[in-house]
């Protein structure tokens, strides 16, 4: 009696011990110096909205020259330096050049508000400030003092003012070659990479070299499907990790990586077109934007990833465009976990995750935190494994709840199957997911609560065919007052003056009443949102500007 082993259960073993034998770049900057010896004047970053390209060996070389010019402005190894760029040349030019240094980087969100920049600025203990020239009016926002960041050490992408310094200048007059004051290992802090946490604000993970050379060696191996992968679009902010690791991605596969400035779905199947794109995160809503027809098969797709489809997508993307959409899970903290191997054809259309990726081990625990061994029985996923994040930054009491000796807590319910394959079943996090930004509850609440007129904010999530997640507020005024006396439209331009553009509310809706509450007082969220079965109705859409 012969046993039949699920392919791509077969294939993950074969490739998890090729990537677990073998050996990775010191750092970043050693990754970029190998890239560019091999592949010299071949184009590695297109960023088609600014028209600028650079090869393999400038882009090396301009890393260099900057690194040389930011030790002589007083970076130095263990230096945090925040970042707020678009997506432009700079971005990973200012990285790499930091991680030469032994700097850290801290990535900005560009939408954010100068309230929002403070706190990331304050939180990681930025000493220098990279920062786009469309963005200083945010910086010149904040109206209290960053005790470590002066006007001298904000450095201006664009035209800088008399008290800044010039990031262009800095490129023009760097020296070559460039040798950093102290050693970079592997085990050297990168980047201070803020999520937004499960009950709170952004919170900054720390992490190293190594975890990035392992998601980038990780995304290059699984997605160079026979050595076709020559063109990658990146369409999301830099800031984030996705665009990150697909750069390191595309550096390991020695391809070119074209960049959009920002994210179009009107403009989505031309970029395909035009830059002959092989991979990219593929957005669900995009398939609705052009109806299947001849022009698909202009397309030169060959590895496309995903991310919580419906089934229907899945199978539309094999019909339309001759591939099999590929699932899996990651998070900031922790990198890549899972994927789902090429050879598993048949289970990339059901909404599994995938298998334990290189590097990583997984299990499932209940709320004893006991390992659940049965198939199909839901839990908490844990992983653990080579450079995960070291902790988040200045947060001990979320260290404290986070990790259990090696393993992190992910926060998020999975089962898994009998052949070994994971499912996502549902969020432990207090989190909305909004067109793939992370939106910390508490953070919009806290925002609500400083208005005069109310006394206590409840944030939900509220489910949306193309966002995915829409934001709904609660509002419980103070004593007395009723919604006249706190309108929709003044609650809506409080929050934009506080918050990022994809945090505000859509939706609003005033408490008669008190809220539901356990016995410690806090709300029950879930009691709240399941006393209706469309939590649109009654509420004021701020969109559409009008009460549902």
């Amino acid at each position: 009696m012969s046993l039949t082993i699920d392919p791509g259960v077969a294939q993950m073993q074969i490739l998890r011990e090729e990537m677990e034998s073998g050996g990775l770049p010191e750092s970043l900057g050693a990754l970029v110096k190998e890239a560019a010896e091999q592949q010299g004047d071949r184009i590695l970053g297109h960023w088609f909205d600014e028209g600028e390209s650079l090869t393999y060996s400038a882009f090396d070389q301009a890393a260099d020259r900057l690194a040389s010019s930011l030790v002589a402005q007083g970076v130095r190894k263990g230096s945090h330096v925040a970042v707020m760029l678009p997506n432009v040349p700079a971005f990973p030019i200012t990285w790499v050049a930091l991680g030469r240094i032994g700097a850290v980087m801290v990535p900005v969100n560009t939408a954010y508000r100068s309230d929002e920049l403070f706190f990331v600025l304050d939180d990681s203990d930025a000493q220098f400030l990279v920062i786009d020239e469309s963005l200083l009016s945010v910086l010149a926002g904040i109206d209290r003092a960053l005790p470590l960041l002066s006007p001298e050490r904000v450095i201006v992408h664009g035209a800088a003012g008399e008290a800044n310094i010039s990031w262009h200048s800095l490129l023009d007059t760097g020296q070559l070659p460039f040798e950093p004051p102290s050693a970079v290992s592997r085990d050297d802090l990168l980047n201070i990479q803020y999520t937004s946490g499960t009950t709170g604000f952004p919170k900054g993970c720390l992490l190293s070299h190594d975890y990035w050379m392992v998601i980038g060696a990780y995304a290059a191996r699984f997605r160079n499907h026979h050595d076709r992968v020559r063109n990658v679009l990146i369409w999301a902010p830099f800031f984030y990790m996705d665009p990150q690791w697909q750069f390191l991605m595309t550096l390991k596969l020695g391809a070119t990586a074209h960049v959009a400035r920002r994210m179009s779905l009107s403009r989505f199947y031309g970029w395909l077109e035009d830059y002959r794109i092989n991979y990219c995160i593929f957005p669900e809503p995009a398939l609705k934007v052009r109806p299947a027809g001849e022009a698909d098969k202009r397309l030169d797709l060959t590895y496309v990833s995903i991310y919580g489809w419906r089934r229907q997508s899945r199978l539309e993307v094999m019909q339309r465009f001759g591939l099999v959409a590929r699932e899996g899970y990651g998070m900031t903290e922790i990198g890549g976990a899972t994927v789902v191997p090429v050879a598993a054809e048949e289970k990339a259309l059901v909404t599994t995750c995938g298998l334990p990726g290189p590097f990583r081990s997984l299990k499932i625990v209940d709320e004893d935190e006991t390992e659940i061994t049965e198939p199909d029985m839901a839990g908490e996923l844990w992983v653990k494994g080579r450079s995960i994040l070291w902790g988040y930054y200045k947060r001990p009491e979320a260290n404290r709840e986070s990790f259990r000796g090696p393993w992190f807590r992910t926060g998020d319910l999975f089962k898994r199957d009998a052949e070994g394959y994971y499912y996502i079943v549902g969020r432990i996090k207090d989190m909305i997911r909004r067109s793939g930004e992370n939106i910390a509850a508490r953070e919009v609440e806290a925002v609500l609560a400083t208005l005069d007129q109310v006394a206590e904010a409840a944030v939900v999530p509220v489910p949306d065919p193309l966002r995915r997640e829409e934001v709904k507020a609660y509002l419980l005024l103070r004593d007395g007052l009723t919604p006249e006396d706190c309108p929709p439209e003044q609650v809506i331009a409080h929050c934009r003056a506080h918050l990022a553009d994809f945090k505000i509310p859509r939706y609003l809706a005033y408490m008669r009443e008190d809220f539901p509450r356990t016995p410690s007082r806090k709300i029950q969220k879930k009691t709240l949102t399941s006393a209706s079965e469309d939590l649109r109705l009654g509420a004021y859409d701020g969109e559409e500007g009008r009460w549902r």
